[in-house]
């Protein structure tokens, strides 16, 4: 007979068994008096729940224990199927369930009932729960391993209580899937990119690692070893898919962070969008969550990734329908909210440089945090370390003025090895911006090139390391992460990011792909060394318009044109362009920065005028006015909001 794909990993549970001491402790807990009668071990396919099974099966063995194993697979999932299965494995013969549950408790002091893919047997749930394991001996375990969680009935059922217990297989750590792969023989490089693809699954890492064997003997294409294991996968998963429209939404919803009703509609307008979404959620690795579904990381990359290689064109015809859908929606996106859209754009990015930023595929080792007034010394000497006499006092005056803009980034054992220093450009004073060489620079670009009255700008004025200065490693990897988070808090006000780096062509072609602009005219020499700046200028939009841009030319989707040329300060329509005023210009792109979302007259005045304005609303109206005599025939995208304001909306 054929070998099951999770035959593999039970074939070498023992000799390749790695980590899951909490599983294992709470099965060791069954064997004990007071221990639980009934554990519902739960988990993907291939995540390892028949490892854990062998390896647990073969410690109970040797603490006394008799252990009695069913493969559901192998039985009929009827209650006469079960009894004559169940009494051939214990030597009972034909019997009934009442002289079959007196044999199991006369077999040890410890009895270990265990059915392995328990997931076929749902129909004999309810006769298990109700029937049979009521009627077993105290000394007497039932272990379920199975695919899908167990029913809510066995928690409502009076009576299970302590005596039950729910146990969910989770992926393996990073480490541990280092360790599994060097018990495989594949080790170093080579490991880690089969790490990152496949999210600590057993079995995608077991899969993967034969391929990369067997790839140093034939010389396969380097993606290849992955993408054969990923297609194992794939196929594995979608057996648990019964028809072919439920098939159909796995792919689709596979090129997606989350899955909402409203995506599926984009995604499939021939389905039932509700239909569509009750057809995953009851699937055993989908995950239902406050904001919409979630398929298992493994589950989900093996399949996007395989529909990519096998119908390339369909992949990308998915990922567009939910573009539109997401920026549709994160235009009316309120604050609390406007996370998700992120996470959901950034997903659809498949710009590695991007994605990286953003959401490292490895565990950050360092932690950054805020610096206090007894790392002074250790700031000092690292500053000192880095830089020449003159960039050193520059730097340190920004510490005795503003020590709040400083972080650290420290050792494993504490020690602060890196720094940085950000500025915001709404909380510094620009006299201090004039006495910086440097900032002086970014002062006049911002000056040059002004931006709207609410917009901010992030000024990282140094990153350095105790031994690579700003060099990349794997403190400036630790400081950029954090700088990511800081500008995401800051959205939708952050516009700008400037910086400046002694070594900036070692990040050259990742600024590049991120879309900084280098500032050739804004070099600063100090102390014989030259200082490059650049500046990332994200739109009106803010990160959520840049990342919609980036994913737009990443998908080859028309983007429609902006209405506002904010460098020119004029509006961009089919018939020409036409001028405005320093107060239309202000109304104008402050609406469009929140495009499809109501904006007050007061918070209209506050931003555009300025909180010291102490005139009437009316005059925002009258700046309207004249907007929408210029707009021309797109003036009825600027809408009046009943109570509340204006809203520019999208095409």
């Amino acid at each position: 007979m054929a070998q099951r794909m999770s035959d593999l990993l039970a074939s070498q549970a023992l000799e390749g068994f790695v980590g899951r001491a909490a599983e294992l402790e709470m099965l060791r807990a069954t064997l004990s008096p007071d221990g639980p009668r009934v554990v519902h071990v739960h988990g993907i396919a291939g995540i390892g729940k028949t490892a854990l099974l062998e390896r647990f099966a073969a410690e109970a063995r040797s603490a006394g224990a008799t252990v009695i194993r069913l493969d559901c697979r192998d039985v009929e999932p009827t209650e006469p199927g079960l009894l004559q299965s169940l009494g051939e494995a214990v030597g009972g013969g034909r019997s009934g369930a009442e002289a079959l549950a007196t044999r199991l408790g006369d077999l040890g002091s410890t009895v270990v009932l265990a059915l392995d893919t328990y997931e076929v047997f749902r129909l004999l749930d309810t006769w298990l729960r109700q029937v049979f394991l009521p009627m077993l001996p105290e000394n007497v375990r039932v272990l379920f391993f199975g695919r899908q969680r167990p029913l809510t009935a066995w928690h409502a059922t009076p009576g299970w209580g302590r005596l039950l217990k729910s146990l969910a297989v989770e992926p393996l750590t990073d480490s541990e899937a280092g360790e599994l792969l060097a018990k495989l023989g594949v080790d170093g490089e080579e490991a880690a990119p089969v790490r990152r693809s496949t999210h600590g699954h057993p079995l995608a890492l077991m899969l993967a690692a034969g391929a990369v064997r067997e790839e140093r003997r034939e010389h396969w294409p380097e993606d290849a070893p992955l993408q054969h294991a990923l297609d194992e996968l794939t196929r594995m998963f979608l057996a648990d898919v019964g028809d072919p429209v439920t098939r159909r939404v796995i792919e689709g919803a596979a090129v997606t962070r989350r899955v909402t009703v409203s995506l599926l509609r984009a995604l499939f307008p021939d389905l039932a969008p509700q239909d569509a979404f009750e057809r995953l959620r009851r699937l055993p690795f989908v995950d239902g969550t406050s904001d919409g579904l979630i398929i298992h990381d493994a589950v989900r990359e093996a399949i996007a990734r395989s529909l990519r290689a096998s119908d390339p064109s369909r992949h990308l015809e998915y990922r567009r329908a939910a573009w539109h859908r997401l920026t549709a929606e994160a235009g009316a996106a309120g604050s609390i909210d406007l996370w998700r859209y992120t996470a959901d754009m950034l997903y659809l990015i498949e710009n590695p440089v991007v994605r990286e930023a953003f959401f490292p595929s490895g565990t950050p080792r360092l932690p950054v945090e805020r610096a206090h007034p007894g790392d002074e010394d250790a700031l000092t000497a690292i500053i000192h370390g880095a830089e020449g006499g003159e960039a050193a006092r520059v730097l340190l005056q920004w510490w005795r003025r503003m020590p709040q803009a400083f972080s650290v980034v420290r050792s494993p054992e504490g020690r602060v090895i890196g720094l940085c220093c950000k500025l915001r450009s709404d909380r510094v004073e620009p006299t201090w911006l004039l006495d910086d060489p440097v900032t002086a620079q970014w002062y006049e670009h911002l000056r040059r090139r002004p931006m709207a009255r609410n917009e901010v700008a992030l000024f990282c004025r140094r990153w350095l390391s105790e031994a690579e200065g700003d060099s990349p490693s794997e403190v400036q990897a630790a400081v950029w992460l954090d700088l990511k988070r800081t500008y995401m808090e800051l959205r939708p006000d952050v516009r700008r990011v400037y910086l400046v780096a002694h070594d900036l062509p070692a990040y050259a072609s990742v600024a590049q792909r991120l879309g900084f602009e280098v500032l050739a005219e804004r070099q600063v020499t100090l102390d014989g060394r030259d200082y490059h700046s650049a500046v990332l200028d994200f739109g009106p939009s803010s990160v959520d318009g840049w990342l919609a841009e980036i994913a737009a030319a990443e998908l080859g989707v028309q983007h429609a044109p902006s209405l506002l040329d904010v460098e020119a300060r004029e509006l961009a329509l089919e018939g020409g362009r036409v001028p405005l005023t320093p107060l239309e210009f202000g109304v104008m792109h402050h609406l469009q920065a929140r495009e499809d979302k109501a904006v007050s007259r007061s918070d209209l005045l506050r931003d555009v005028w300025g909180t010291t304005y102490e005139g009437g609303s009316n005059v925002v109206d009258a700046v309207v006015r004249t907007l929408r005599r210029k707009l021309g025939d797109q003036a009825d995208r600027v809408e009046t909001v009943t109570g509340v304001g204006y809203r520019l909306r999208s095409r």
